[in-house]
């Protein structure tokens, strides 16, 4: 079960709908109309029917005005003010945050069922089958824990895996065969063996350990997005080009290519599962904070609010063509010597908010992951499944609908905080130039 998300909440009585409307901001929220004054769990006794009706919406307002004001102009519209005892709301600041807030709601309440309700189907992951004899390549929706460092993904659907393990396999020799093999030399091999695509284990056309070197060969190429091949092949180019040995370089060249038309099938997301790590930064519901989430171990942590105070938002407002805004350490104020300069002087500083070291920023983002990354209940296979349907919705979205930025851990495992400070400003200033735009 997730952790319950609090929620601010407001009787309502039928009879005087308007007096509880009134009091309800017109933001994005998520909410929730109980029926009976009972914990929001289904671990309590709810009655029959009793389930809460949760919802999301740009205007909380707006949306239950429709579903609470009984309206003659529209009599087949859903109307709940009969029943509804109470309302329970949490204020938002993304679609992503509203997602997520849901989810939580539905899981609370209705367990599994909230992937159902909330229509999220599991990820489409590519999977290395290692454990097996003869390692192969396949798709799957369910990829094992216990194997999660070969599995890789989620990719946007199942054709686009499909698509990717079959670029891939190109580059290879691999076995693309399903069958559990029994080599012998009586075996009539296929279609692949014929056309010098596969090493041909079913028929022995080649050692166990070649095999294997061919199966460990293609294990880095999927853990690494083709950068383990890429790295051979430059070396190999720029040694040919060394030795003046033209032919081969272009050929090796052409080769480079191919891959990297391979790698761009894989998007940044595609990762082995057991290492799929990232920072999701997103408009926050309150003002002069943007709102961090972390998955990481298979859940969505957040949103933690990382304040904007001390941080100069460059550009903001200002129409710059500047496709980035960059956050900066707001600058001390030069000592004035004396006089009339001296008092402009304090004028400005007692205007100018605190100054902050760009080192407190760091650590400030260091402090919010932190926090973020404590560690919890492992959670459900419908909550692990259901946060990575939520990133993968939204990572795949086109870039134009896609609000908010993401990013992932280096090589060696550690956060890029000041990359992320830059997202910071960039978040932020996109939100400042949708309240000009609003206002």
């Amino acid at each position: 079960m997730s952790a319950p998300i609090e929620l601010e909440s407001l009787a309502f009585d039928p009879a005087d709908a308007r007096a509880a409307l009134d009091q309800l901001p017109t933001s994005a929220a998520v909410f929730a109309l109980c029926f009976d004054r009972v914990p929001m769990d289904r671990s309590s006794s709810m009655g029959q029917g009793a389930e809460p009706y949760i919802g999301r919406t740009p205007n909380l307002r707006g949306r239950l005005e429709r579903l609470l004001v009984p309206s003659p102009r529209h009599p087949r519209r859903l109307q709940l003010a009969g029943s509804v005892r109470e309302i329970r709301w949490r204020l938002t600041g993304s679609e992503f945050e509203s997602l997520l807030a849901q989810f939580s709601l539905l899981e609370n309440v209705y367990g599994p069922k909230a992937n159902e309700r909330m229509h999220l189907r599991a990820p489409t992951f590519v999977r290395f089958l290692g454990s097996n004899e003869y390692p192969r390549v396949t798709v799957t929706h369910r990829p094992s824990l216990r194997e999660a460092e070969w599995a890789y993904g989620p990719f946007q659907s199942r054709a686009a895996a499909e698509r990717y393990v079959d670029e891939a396999l190109k580059l290879f020799l691999l076995r693309r065969c399903t069958d559990d093999l029994d080599p012998h030399p009586d075996h009539p091999g296929c279609v692949y063996s014929e056309m010098k695509m596969c090493l041909a284990p079913c028929y022995q056309g080649c050692t166990d350990e070649r095999y294997g070197e061919e199966a460990a060969t293609v294990e880095r190429f999927l853990a690494t997005r083709s950068e383990s091949r890429l790295v051979t092949l430059r070396s190999e180019r720029d040694a040919a080009s060394a030795n003046l040995e033209f032919e081969q370089a272009a050929a090796l060249h052409a080769q480079l290519q191919r891959v990297e038309s391979v790698r761009a099938l894989a998007p940044e997301l595609v990762r082995p599962l057991s290492q799929l790590r990232a920072v999701i930064l997103q408009a926050a519901a309150n003002a002069g904070e943007v709102a961090v989430f972390l998955y990481e171990n298979g859940r969505l942590s957040g949103p933690a609010g990382f304040s904007t105070l001390g941080m100069r938002i460059q550009n903001e407002l200002s129409g710059s063509t500047s496709l980035f805004a960059q956050p900066m350490a707001i600058e001390a104020i030069p000592e004035a010597p004396s006089g009339e300069t001296l008092l402009v002087a304090e004028a400005a500083k007692e205007a100018t908010p605190p100054k902050i070291a760009r080192g407190l920023l760091e650590a400030r983002m260091d402090a919010v992951l932190a926090a973020l990354g404590e560690a919890s209940e492992a959670p459900s296979t419908a909550v692990r499944q259901g946060h990575l349907a939520l990133v993968k919705r939204w990572y795949y979205r086109p870039e134009v609908r896609r609000s908010g930025e993401i990013f992932f851990p280096d090589e060696e495992g550690r956060w890029p905080v000041k990359a992320l400070l830059r997202g910071v400003g960039r978040v932020a200033a996109s939100g400042l130039k949708t309240v000009a735009s609003g206002s």
